[in-house]
């Protein structure tokens, strides 16, 4: 059974930052493509980050240059580390596996002042 645990997310200021955390189990994690995607109220669900098992890495174009997702395959851990953050980053964030087979419950995301 797949599972895949989120955390760390919150409330953060503008301009702040946060890290969230994945936890996998039951799937071979080294070999598995990871994401992070999100969803905004009234929106659909978007892709933010993407690490492949070689540690390639794509992000979605609003959110380049301040996060940075990566992994620790000894851990079955993937993060996404969030900084300068801004209020239309606001979202339920979720960690998924295999290109959107598995996810995970989702951590809210609130950037407010």
């Amino acid at each position: 059974q797949v599972q895949l645990v989120e955390s760390g997310g919150g409330l953060v200021q503008p301009g702040g930052s946060l890290r969230l955390s994945c936890a996998a189990s039951g799937i071979i994690f080294r070999f598995t493509i990871m994401g992070w995607y999100r969803q905004a109220p009234g929106q659909e669900r978007e892709l933010v980050a993407q690490i492949t098992r070689g540690g390639g890495t794509n992000y979605a174009d609003s959110v380049k240059g301040r996060f940075t997702i990566s992994r620790d395959n000894a851990e079955n851990t993937v993060y996404l580390q969030m900084n300068s953050l801004k209020p239309e980053d606001t979202a339920v964030y979720y960690c998924s596996a295999q290109r959107g087979s598995y996810w995970g419950q989702g951590t809210q995301v609130t950037v407010s002042s």
